[in-house]
């Protein structure tokens, strides 16, 4: 399939180009890749702004869109053969985000970004951003006394947590509050 029959007939496409590693189970595929692609859900506040989205596969197609199916994702899922990889990747790596524009019969690519250039496509990125651990797991926290865990107190659900470390300091925004916080 050309690459500007992909636009579904809008004007710009976001293409994700998801790594594959052929014949190896799903627990030994990309987990960055997988990551970013479980982010992607609805695309309706794309397509209602000339944007279609769609995720190029470096393996085999009949293979990654098993995975694809089995992870329950519906974004629109094509494999990159191998003849048009060196085009379409052009000396850089599957895990690039790019965007195109299509003016007429022709396609541009006006960006592209890798690493975490990324995280665009996963928003719980952000929100870990705006935790007072910024992404550090709870295991990892608790593990290291940045964080107690307390028994549940019978409110709500789940263990309650009292932080015990300090603002981050690499945090411009961060500033000290009175007393602990907890979950109840």
């Amino acid at each position: 399939m050309p690459l500007i029959d992909i636009f579904d007939g809008r004007a710009q496409l976001i293409a994700y180009f998801q790594m594959w590693h052929t014949g190896k189970p799903a627990a030994e595929q990309c987990e960055g890749c997988t990551f970013s692609t479980a982010h992607i859900n609805e695309l309706c506040y794309l397509h209602s702004r000339d944007v279609s989205y769609a995720t190029f596969c470096q393996g085999p197609f009949a293979e990654s869109s098993r995975y694809r199916d089995f992870m329950g994702w519906t974004v629109p899922w094509y494999s990159v053969p191998p003849e048009a990889v060196d085009r379409l990747v052009a000396g850089r790596h599957f895990g690039i985000l790019v965007s195109y524009l299509r003016d007429g019969d022709n396609v541009y690519e006006t960006y592209w970004t890798t690493h975490r250039g990324n995280e665009l496509m996963a928003p719980s990125y952000g929100f870990l951003d705006l935790t007072s651990m910024a992404g550090v797991g709870i295991r990892e926290a608790v593990s290291s006394g940045r964080m107690a865990v307390r028994p549940p107190s019978g409110r709500g659900s789940g263990p309650a947590a009292t932080t015990t470390s300090a603002p981050r300091r690499d945090n411009p925004l961060a500033r000290r509050t009175s007393g602990a916080l907890s979950c109840k």
